[in-house]
């Protein structure tokens, strides 16, 4: 059973959802849970005992990580190169980026997972090779290819930096610049003119970055938003109202998907760093995950016009496109609040077994593999 680390002004295990007024933050004087971006030494193990015992869901959960291409510890690099566009007039090398950040971080977990070291010298051969080279991102879509990117090289680096021992001090301070000169000034002010998903990859990689730079301030300033920011990914601007409707529902139902995705993932974050992100307004997040589940279930949801932040979209119907169509997102959250929290997720649960056991996000979007990472006992 995963230990609580206490980083709270509040003890979370003591009630099941945090009041809309609570205010979530690090406390002063605590120190980070490492590894503690996504996953936890005791998550970890756990993973191990269960396959070593040939338990399922994580037999099979296992399977679709290991048969992954970019699972593979002879992966060949795309990249690395000075600069990287993502623009949809036209993207420069964005896709050797998120390809290699994915064999990163999948390498980083079958290193930690199956104790083969190949994996291990092959994340660090991908994380130095960024690390010394990247200089510059931009293009139109830059807030998501620093934050999708940037997400996946930082939890192969936290994972890395923790388990595995070679990984030299002058790489890790290599990589630390990287995070601070690139990925994170794009990220830092968030994306407050586009749809909420954006904002959700933000708000997650600043978290992410600050876990592994030990940055309190960062840490802190990305929760404030997640809670009261201005833009769509605050999370009661992207989960609108107490039905579970969301700001991207009108648009379409991979981008509400992804938004979800990425938001859950900052809830894991905190979670693993003793704040209870989770239960924030009530159990917002689990509200917009069972109407989204329900409606790509194929049943009926209620639907009000709504008209965002930005001012731009107002969408007066919920959109068909991509219905049916689920995203490896579902695990995790099924995990946290059905078995962490004993409370009823009916639609998130059935979303998830739908697609047992979960493969790979698209591209770099979110971490995916939730059977066999996110199955965690009670």
């Amino acid at each position: 059973m995963r230990a609580l680390h206490l980083l709270v002004t509040v003890l979370v295990a003591a009630s099941p959802c945090v009041a809309a007024s609570e205010t979530l933050r690090l406390a002063d004087g605590k120190a980070f849970v490492h590894p503690g971006i996504l996953h936890t030494r005791a998550d970890l193990e756990l993973i191990k005992q269960e396959l070593a015992a040939g338990e399922e869901p994580w037999k099979s959960g296992f399977e679709r990580l290991k048969t992954h291409p970019q699972s593979s510890a002879t992966w060949k690099m795309r990249g690395p190169f000075e600069s990287v566009t993502r623009d949809p007039r036209g993207s420069v090398h964005n896709d050797e980026m998120v390809q290699d950040g994915n064999a990163a971080y999948q390498n980083a977990l079958m290193w930690c997972i199956t104790g083969e070291e190949a994996h291990a010298e092959k994340a660090v051969e991908i994380l130095n090779a960024w690390s010394g080279t990247l200089k510059k991102m931009d293009g139109h879509d830059l807030q998501l290819s620093a934050g999708l990117n940037g997400f996946k090289f930082v939890s192969a680096a936290e994972l890395i930096r923790y388990t595995y021992q070679k990984w030299s001090d002058a790489d890790i301070q290599q990589f630390q610049k990287m995070l601070n000169k690139v990925i994170y000034p794009p990220l830092k002010d968030f994306a407050t003119f586009a749809n909420g998903n954006w904002d959700g990859a933000c708000i997650k990689t600043n978290m992410a970055i600050s876990v592994f730079c030990e940055d309190r301030a960062m840490f802190n300033r990305a929760v404030e938003y997640f809670q009261s920011g201005s833009g769509n990914g605050r999370l009661t601007h992207y989960i609108i109202n107490e039905t579970g409707q969301c700001q991207e529902s009108g648009r379409d139902q991979q981008h509400t998907q992804l938004g979800l995705g990425l938001l859950a993932e900052a809830c894991e974050i905190g979670w693993h760093q003793g704040l209870d992100m989770y239960g924030a307004d009530d159990n917002r997040l689990l509200k917009g995950f069972e109407y989204t589940a329900k409606y790509n279930l194929g049943n009926d949801v209620p639907f009000i016009q709504y008209k965002d932040t930005t001012g731009v979209n107002n969408w007066k119907t919920i959109s068909a496109q991509g219905r049916g169509r689920f995203r490896p997102v579902y695990e995790m959250v099924m995990n946290h609040y059905v078995n962490r929290r004993k409370v009823d997720a009916p639609f998130t649960k059935q979303a998830a077994e739908k697609i047992r056991p979960e493969g790979a996000g698209p591209g770099p979007d979110c971490v995916g593999f939730g059977t066999l990472l996110f199955s965690n006992a009670p």
